[in-house]
């Protein structure tokens, strides 16, 4: 799916503003896209005033020198005085896009302005781009932190918890007793999600099912220890395993590594693809769950190449439904209310900005339920003629 100009030039600005000057051919390797494409948007947000150009290298409007102080945080009389809602959302992550989209329909048809920024893939990206909304006006915060693994979770709790204003994290669960605890949260509960995945297979008769996840996310970690848990507390389930549905889908460093088995299961080679087919004949499994979405279509055809067909030899559910409908077989998927999500945050913080005691007000942490579109990928076990 194509990248929107406007979201690509987001991109650039975010970069640009942590790091401070970054060379054009630097951005073009990190954003996937040409020099000539990047050189363009530079000149164009340079024409804004949005960026200062300079020979191959595109540099913020004001150079960083000290840290930006967090100011204090707004009342909710001053929440029409003309400063923005910013947002924070990682670059390349549709599903959070989607999040975005439902959070940004709530907040236009309230009147409230929106500074977007789309935090890059590096560690810590998300502090600065933060800490430069506030200092332009913003008045609240909704965020959503990669937090590609736990350490990287951990390190953003302290500057967070101390922002200022009023703040809702979106599709995130911090730690239990964290000092992000008692911060106002909205997401998908994940492990409903996982037991609907789980049921519908077990519903058909599978009774050896593979679950093959990222790890680079909260919701791979919730997703992961969740089917841990609800397979090993079937009794229908007589056989599972845990392996990583893409080479890439690793949380980084600093963590432990994502190709840890469960139950035994291989764990690929680093750097290359699971072997799905594979595992699914050495373990006897007719069934698998497959995190995320375009990882699942990878798979299915990774795994029609080895003469493993989807539903015939093996039944499918993928988790995230962002393009699982959009195969050659159409997978059926756990579908997160990801704009929902984006909705019920925006109205939780106009709550805090605007509404008579939403500074006092007891925190909230919503989870809602996700759903599950069947679309033929599973069927149901035939049993083996003797």
């Amino acid at each position: 799916m194509r990248e929107p100009v406007e979201l690509r030039r987001q991109r650039i600005l975010s970069v640009v503003q942590s790091r401070g000057a970054v060379k054009v051919r630097v951005l073009a390797a990190e954003l996937d896209v040409s020099v000539v494409t990047i050189r363009r948007d530079v000149e164009e947000l340079t024409r804004a005033g949005r960026l200062r150009r300079g020979h191959g290298v595109a540099r913020p409007v004001v150079d960083a020198a000290e840290p930006v102080p967090v100011p204090a945080a707004r009342t909710a009389e001053q929440a029409g005085d003309g400063g923005a809602v910013a947002i924070v959302v990682p670059e390349r992550h549709s599903y959070l896009y989607e999040t975005l989209h439902g959070a940004r329909t709530v907040l236009e048809e309230s009147g409230m302005r929106i500074a977007l920024h789309i935090a890059p893939q590096s560690a810590g990206a998300e502090r600065p781009l933060v800490e430069r909304a506030l200092a332009d006006g913003a008045h609240g915060l909704l965020i959503a932190p990669r937090w590609r693994n736990a350490r990287s979770e951990e390190l953003d709790y302290g500057w967070l918890a101390e922002v200022g204003v009023p703040t809702v994290l979106m599709e995130r669960r911090p730690r239990p007793g964290s000092a992000l605890h008692a911060l106002d949260s909205v997401c998908s509960d994940h492990w409903y999600g996982t037991h609907l995945a789980v049921d519908h297979l077990v519903a058909l008769g599978h009774r050896r099912i593979v679950l093959a996840a990222r790890d680079d996310s909260p919701t791979a970690r919730t997703i992961r220890a969740a089917f841990a848990q609800i397979a090993a507390d079937r009794p229908e389930v007589e056989d599972w395993s845990v392996v990583l549905s893409s080479p890439t889908a690793v949380p980084g460093p600093g963590s432990p590594s994502a190709a840890v088995r469960v139950q035994n299961a291989p764990a690929p080679a680093e750097g290359t693809a699971p072997d799905l087919a594979a595992l699914l004949r050495e373990r006897g499994a007719t069934a698998a769950v497959l995190h995320g979405d375009v990882d699942a279509l990878m798979l299915v055809q990774r795994m029609a190449e080895s003469g493993v067909q989807v539903p015939r030899d093996c039944s499918v559910v993928a988790y995230d439904d962002v393009v699982a409908a959009l195969g050659s077989t159409p997978l059926t998927a756990v579908a997160p209310p990801k704009a929902e999500i984006g909705r019920a945050a925006a109205e939780l913080l106009l709550y805090r900005l605007t509404g008579p005691a939403g500074t006092t007000g007891p925190v909230r942490r919503t989870e809602l339920l996700p759903a599950l579109k069947v679309r033929g990928s599973a069927q149901r076990v035939t049993p083996a003629k003797n």
